[in-house]
């Protein structure tokens, strides 16, 4: 097949702000490159469900209150839908239907047998008491009873949950089905049938796509720098893996602002201020106050977005000094900043790549449960990294077949999976 550009435009879009729109604008090019046929394309690109469910709440205060939540599965091909579950205040149903998809293409890419899906209820936790938490999750897993479970759709945390949320979840769901089912939901605490090394899964994932990526542009260790934005599990993990291993992290931020240290910062010492206040980096004496969004284009090697969705876009793009991105969270880069990152020359491992650790330690955690046998953390690390080590090169390799960008590479090869295996099961 004839070498393709990376810029193609597809048909003009609405919003390129967008999560859903930036997602299908990445693959519209995929399968664009792919020649995938109109029913094939019809079938990947649109979602299997949707469902709304409205959850009362009886608050603490007596009065209830009724809070709207949202599953999406993307799709169920290679296997049960698999996505995980956030609580924000500005959880929408675009923004969940994008992420849904880029679980299809992210289990893909890392080549497990799962499909995508998504969920998210429209709160403010910081607001709640554990108890209406609870009350509010309970509610919501009695609200899809009937989508949830271990060979249907498997949920796992997100923004504002974790580990004592799908405790809740597990409990709930266990209780319609008579029986405790560890397997309907991964991200659990150890004593339910969590996995361990799932908590820095998704953060060495990023550093370990990191350190493969900077083989390839013959980046060393000890000579490259590092700006993180996101200092919540994935940033945090990331920054101490990386730490870990000798690269300098500059600069790194939180709710509370951005931090910068040309000498680079102790991680360490980072962490351990956080965990001592409340969260929060605010005050921490082993950095010097920066502008949150200087962060983004800071002189550094590196940069690895890991906080939210859109925060590199095309009126930022031109000014960022890295050579190279590694996307943490899902989405970072709206697709109107792709063109003008290319041209730079920056290369960047895209959301599906990058941030899957967390997917396939998941994924780990379910067939954990399904066996009723425990793996080492040692079992858990090293398949995880020679799974994200395998799915890197692949994505490189596509990318110079193809000579387009990684991004654009990554959902080729997930598109290029699921596609095949849609035809091979016989289609509609």
């Amino acid at each position: 097949m004839a070498a393709h550009t990376v810029y193609k435009e597809p048909a003009p879009l609405t919003d390129r702000e967008n999560p859903l729109e930036s997602m299908m604008s990445r693959f519209n090019v995929a399968a664009d490159i792919l020649g995938l046929d109109e029913e094939t394309y019809n079938v990947l690109k649109a979602a299997d469900k949707q469902v709304i469910v409205h959850i009362p709440v009886t608050m603490d205060n007596g009065k209830v209150r009724v809070f709207e939540g949202y599953r999406v599965i993307h799709n169920t091909i290679l296997g049960p839908s698999k996505g995980g579950i956030r609580y924000d205040k500005n959880v929408y149903l675009d923004e969940v239907k994008a992420l849904a998809a880029w679980m299809t293409w992210k289990c893909a890419v890392v080549d497990i047998p799962y499909g995508g899906a998504k969920g998210g209820i429209i709160c403010d936790p910081t607001t709640m008491s554990a108890g209406e938490i609870e009350r509010m999750t309970r509610g919501y897993t009695l609200a899809l009873k009937d989508v949830f479970g271990p060979d249907r759709d498997i949920p796992a945390p997100d923004m504002g949950t974790g580990p004592r949320e799908m405790a809740w979840l597990m409990d709930e769901f266990s209780k319609t089905v008579g029986m405790t089912s560890p397997a309907v939901v991964t991200g659990k605490p150890l004593v339910l049938g969590g996995s361990l090394g799932r908590t820095e899964a998704t953060g060495r994932g990023v550093m370990v796509s990191c350190l493969a990526a900077m083989a390839k542009l013959g980046m060393e260790i000890e000579d490259t720098s590092v700006a993180i934005q996101g200092f919540g599990n994935v940033g945090s993990w990331t920054a101490k893996l990386m730490f870990d291993k000798g690269l300098k992290i500059k600069a790194v931020s939180d709710i509370s602002g951005a931090y910068w240290n040309a000498d680079g910062i102790n991680i360490d010492e980072a962490i351990a201020y956080k965990n001592a206040h409340g969260g929060r980096l605010e005050g921490f004496a082993g950095a010097v106050s920066m502008d949150a969004e200087e962060l983004l284009t800071a002189p550094v090697d590196v940069l690895v977005p890991a906080a939210i969705e859109n925060v590199i876009t095309e009126h930022n793009a031109g000014q960022i000094q890295a050579k190279l991105i590694v996307e943490g969270a899902n989405g970072p880069t709206s697709a109107s900043a792709d063109p003008i990152i290319y041209e730079k020359g920056i290369s960047v491992v895209p959301d599906i790549l990058a941030n899957s650790g967390g997917v396939t330690v998941s994924y780990f955690e379910w067939v954990q449960n399904k066996q009723g046998f425990k793996w080492t953390e040692q079992m858990v690390t090293e398949r995880a990294d020679r799974i994200m080590t395998d799915a890197f090169e692949k994505v490189y390799q596509t990318s110079l077949k193809y000579n387009i960008s990684l991004r654009i590479a990554a959902y080729v090869v997930a598109i290029d999976k699921v596609a095949q295996t849609y035809k091979f099961r016989g289609g509609f």
